[in-house]
């Protein structure tokens, strides 16, 4: 039997499994022709309420969105600074850019790619008026220090939730809560790839406060507190009723989703312990980490070659992320290339990322990790 080709994200397999139940839902919508804001939009935010325990959840056109949206609903003012780690995807800090806030980058924990709060209580100062912890590669940040120093300061905490949705934190009382649903406000996305994915663009937002929960609502949809009435300057983000109805049926299996993907993680690991040239996954004792992505450190190894090898053997990898956020171009006006944050520079230099999805098989898994030591353990 032929081994099935390896993707980075095998989508097509897992829309297989689910295709019946996912066209019916499709259907439906179309049948009642509730294209925006309908049924299943509200019953997906319902049921991601229930989910993840947020009050309210407010669904938006996508995870880039969401993150602005939270940050005009917060009345932050052109000038403030807004602390975010500089190892993530460039949504996190280019809404922070396009409001005119201004950026502070700080580093981030070498073993959970997550914001180190040594770092962020020293970035903080006068202006600082909100800090964006994001929880990297589907484990969380360190939250229980981010609130302390949160309150301390006065801060809002906006949760970038777009990698880890399913994921939950441990507080030192034994206490859980799910990422995303924890700080002021909380954003994810619904790109396909993500664990929780959608068949095109999506986004949440997350908050337990009511008064918040209008304000987002209100500048999600136009600014408006009802039809024509327009109180705040808004936008136009919506999530659709088709993307709505795909996602319904997939939260359903979210669960078991990660434990697919924590399995593969698994075999993951116990391939490459103990291997002096390799760094697998730190999983902290307080996340749940659901691996959106399984991103090895490689010490003493050519990544670039190795990447080149793998994709000879039609094996899939990434390098999430080679530029951090402030050595790109887009913030060398607003003093980026002044930051040195070696933590962050060490790791884009020796980071890369193994196919991680719900459909991996042992033979792949397999394929995936000997080409890897073969390359390592003759280079």
């Amino acid at each position: 039997m032929i081994m099935r080709p390896i993707q980075m994200v095998d989508l097509k397999r897992q829309y297989t499994k689910i295709k019946s139940e996912v066209d019916s839902a499709i259907q439906e919508v179309i049948d009642n022709a509730a294209f925006i804001n309908g049924k299943a939009v509200t019953d997906f935010a319902a049921a991601l309420s229930a989910y993840t325990g947020s009050r309210h959840v407010i669904p938006c056109a996508n995870g880039t969105d969401a993150l602005q949206i939270a940050m005009m609903a917060l009345d932050l003012q052109p000038g403030d600074e807004v602390i975010t780690p500089s190892f993530t995807y460039v949504a996190t800090t280019e809404v922070v850019a396009l409001l005119k806030l201004k950026p502070v980058f700080v580093e981030v924990d070498p073993r959970t790619f997550c914001l180190d709060p040594i770092a962020l209580e020293k970035a903080i100062t006068p202006r600082t008026r909100a800090i964006v912890p994001v929880h990297l590669y589907g484990q969380s940040a360190p939250m229980q220090e981010i609130l302390a120093i949160a309150a301390r300061h006065k801060l809002h905490v906006i949760e970038d939730n777009a990698q880890a949705i399913g994921s939950s934190y441990r507080f030192p009382d034994g206490m859980t809560q799910k990422t995303g649903a924890i700080g002021t406000i909380g954003t994810t996305s619904f790109f396909p790839s993500k664990n929780l994915g959608c068949y095109g663009d999506g986004g949440a937002i997350f908050t337990d406060d009511d008064a918040l929960a209008s304000r987002l609502k209100m500048i999600a949809n136009h600014g408006q507190s009802r039809r024509y009435y327009h109180d705040l300057v808004g936008c136009n983000s919506r999530l659709d009723s088709i993307q709505a109805a795909v996602l319904n049926v997939k939260l359903k299996k979210l669960d078991e989703y990660i434990a697919a993907r924590r399995a593969a993680a698994d075999f993951y690991d116990n391939a490459f312990k103990a291997h002096p040239k390799i760094t697998t996954p730190y999983r902290a004792p307080y996340s749940h980490h659901v691996f959106h992505q399984y991103t090895l450190i490689l010490e003493g190894v050519d990544r670039d070659g190795l990447n080149e090898f793998l994709a000879g053997k039609n094996i899939p990898s990434m390098i999430y992320y080679p530029v951090p956020a402030h050595r790109q171009q887009m913030f060398a006006a607003s003093g980026g290339g002044n930051y040195h944050l070696e933590t962050t520079d060490w790791l884009t230099e020796r980071v890369i990322s193994l196919p991680m999805h719900t459909e991996l098989d042992e033979e792949q898994l397999q394929t995936i990790s000997a080409a890897v030591l073969e390359y390592i353990n003759k280079n």
